[in-house]
């Protein structure tokens, strides 16, 4: 792909609100989409918000610097839900990011502009975030593949914060290879796919439930036969996460939601304000809480590669239900973002809207060999 290429694709889909701003770049490469929450050279970092100062960055951030170096070039910045705080890309200030494969629907969140950059032909792959399912919930409801690997795995200076006990940077791709290319750029660390194995895989007891039809049916064909393991509590997983996220999003909000409320979006201030209100107590509880899961998650992998789990409870739904979507959305992912574990998600084999699953191991490696391994399975059959 070249760079015309990408521009003019941008523009053909542009109700689709992936981007942001454009760059003016000219030499030929890689062409990335960047969410904008992290810092390019020469552009604003917005974060979806209308708040930041206007002024372009001096520098680019850390995993910017590190892409160009293997060949990259950034084509735009890619639109998200406001602050990174949300799962469905419905933002007030830049356009709702529409799910390419019914504009109707949303493209998840928060690296919704990312998702679909990568869906709608764009870019050839794109950088986004995750702190409790930003990358897997967009990958999912899109059709694409993301991968979110361990916490600490890549440089996450220059990018604006959201939680960062649980942020984390990662690639979206159209495959589980261009994601393992994409994340080789990112962080240094090379992961072969040749010479695949069959992995050991289980499923979580007790952990799924309340799937709307589509998702039950695809996750019953990719599930059948496999043993659950004794993991532990979703919901202990995702309180404790939950009650990092908002405590720590509080923080780096807190005077802006004093001083200027008015200039976020509704559901965003909501959270905010919410996150004031947890006491610092139960705060370092959870961290306390999280490190405990962590261990115990490592643990209970014992014997298996991977774990599978559905990425959201249901598909893509409609714009006009973005405000009663939060948990269906992120109920299986934000408890990996407690135990920091690496996942990738790639579309399960089903007709009509996509459907993510979830493999979710112990390292990068083991994570994304599993995965490319259901990948290739699935692409036979």
């Amino acid at each position: 792909m070249r760079l015309a290429e990408a521009r003019s694709r941008i523009e053909e889909r542009s109700d689709l609100h992936a981007f942001i701003s454009l760059t003016d770049e000219t030499e030929e490469g890689t062409i990335v989409a960047v969410k904008d929450l992290v810092d390019v050279k020469g552009t604003v970092t917005t974060a979806g918000a209308i708040i930041l100062p206007k002024t372009p960055a001096a520098e680019d951030a850390p995993v910017v610097a590190r892409i160009r170096k293997a060949g990259c070039v950034v084509v735009g910045k890619a639109n998200l839900h406001e602050f990174a705080y949300g799962v469905t890309s419905v933002n007030p200030h830049f356009g709702t990011v529409r799910n390419p494969h019914d504009p109707t629907r949303v493209a998840g969140g928060s690296s919704g502009g990312s998702a679909v950059a990568v869906a709608a032909g764009m870019c050839e792959w794109s950088i986004g975030s995750d702190t409790g399912g930003s990358i897997r919930i967009p990958a999912s409801l899109c059709g694409v593949c993301g991968f979110k690997p361990a916490f600490g795995s890549v440089d996450i200076g220059g990018v604006i914060p959201l939680s960062p006990s649980l942020d984390t940077l990662g690639p979206l791709a159209a495959t589980l290879a261009g994601c393992a290319s994409a994340h080789a750029m990112m962080s240094g660390e090379e992961i072969p796919l040749d010479g695949l194995t069959q992995p050991r895989l289980a499923v979580p007891a007790a952990w799924i439930a309340g799937l709307d039809r589509p998702t039950a049916e695809a996750w019953r064909i990719v599930s059948e036969g496999l043993p659950e393991i004794d993991f532990p509590s979703r919901d202990s997983l995702f309180q404790a996460g939950l009650t990092i996220l908002l405590f720590e999003a509080a923080a780096y909000h807190r005077r802006w939601a004093a001083e200027v409320p008015d200039m976020y979006g509704a559901d965003v201030l909501r959270l905010i304000k919410r996150g004031l209100d947890v006491p610092a107590a139960d705060y370092e509880q959870a961290l306390v809480e999280r490190a405990r899961l962590e261990n115990a998650a490592l643990a209970a992998l014992e014997g298996y590669d991977a774990v599978l789990v559905p990425a959201t409870a249901i598909v893509a739904p409609p714009e006009s239900d973005a405000n009663e979507v939060r948990e269906p959305l992120s109920r299986f992912t934000r408890p990996f973002n407690t135990t920091r574990q690496p996942v990738a998600v790639l579309p399960a084999p089903a007709p009509g809207l996509p459907v993510g699953i979830q493999v979710a191991g112990r390292t990068n490696a083991e994570t994304l060999r599993a995965a490319a391994w259901l990948e290739s399975r699935w692409a036979t059959e």
